[in-house]
This record gives C-alpha cells, sequence and structure tokens, in this order.
C-alpha cells in the first residue's frame, strides 16, 4: 500500500487532476509500482494500475499475487481489472486506498471475481 501511496504522487495528470497510483506484489515477492501517464489524446492514456502490471511482466513477472490502488475514490476501471484477470488469480485481493479525505486514508478489500465476475480468458479463446 504504500508503493502505491509513493506512486499516486508521481501521477501525470494535467488533464483530469487525478491522481492514481499502484503497486503490485508478484509471486516472488517483488513489488512494482505505476501511476497513471495521461494524454492530450484521453484513448492513449496508460492507467496506474496497467503502468505497475506493466512493470512487473516486463520484469518476467507473470504471476501476480495483489495489488493495491491509491486514488480519491479509488475503483478500478473494467479494462483495468481485464488486464488483472490476465495475470490475477480470480481470489486475488485488490486494496483500494481512499484518499479523498485529507490527511486520512480509508481502505477496502475485495476480490477480483467481486469485482470482476465475468472475465474473459485464454479459455473463452480455445
Amino acid at each position: 500500500m504504500q508503493t502505491a501511496l509513493k506512486y499516486q504522487k508521481k501521477s501525470y495528470c494535467p488533464y483530469s487532476k487525478y491522481k492514481v497510483g499502484a503497486s503490485v506484489l508478484t509471486e516472488s515477492g517483488n513489488i512494482y509500482g505505476g501511476f497513471n501517464i495521461e494524454n492530450a489524446s484521453y484513448s492513449l492514456t496508460i492507467d496506474a494500475e496497467q503502468c505497475a502490471i506493466a512493470c512487473a511482466v516486463s520484469n518476467g513477472e507473470k504471476n501476480l499475487k495483489a495489488i493495491a490502488i491509491a486514488a480519491n475514490g479509488a475503483k478500478p476501471c473494467g479494462a483495468c481489472l481485464q488486464v488483472m484477470s490476465e495475470f490475477m488469480d480470480k481470489n486475488s485481493p485488490i486494496l483500494l486506498i481512499d484518499t479523498s479525505k485529507k490527511g486520512k486514508i480509508a481502505i477496502s478489500a475485495h476480490k477480483l471475481k467481486q469485482l470482476l465476475p465475468l472475465t474473459f480468458s485464454a479459455k473463452d479463446i480455445d
């Protein structure tokens, strides 16, 4: 959670001003962080969760155990949940760190299957 909060501060969000940080814990025990990187062409924006996951995967870590997301009213979007489902088990914890209250944070824990009950996976392609 500390890594997600640290990366939230690094967010590049000149358009929305919506700072998001994320961190993933891998099966090997490594932690990788990421933050949202906006683009004037919004469709090219990179979400914090996808940034952290891409960092882990680019380092050979494809088995993610958990993810923490820090933002005002932290909630992952559907696209991020789908990316999570590619590398996380349906019972993997997703920790949401709500930083909307100045000086206080609220943490809630969920499982991937609760937030994305109907995943599309490699099994659906075969």
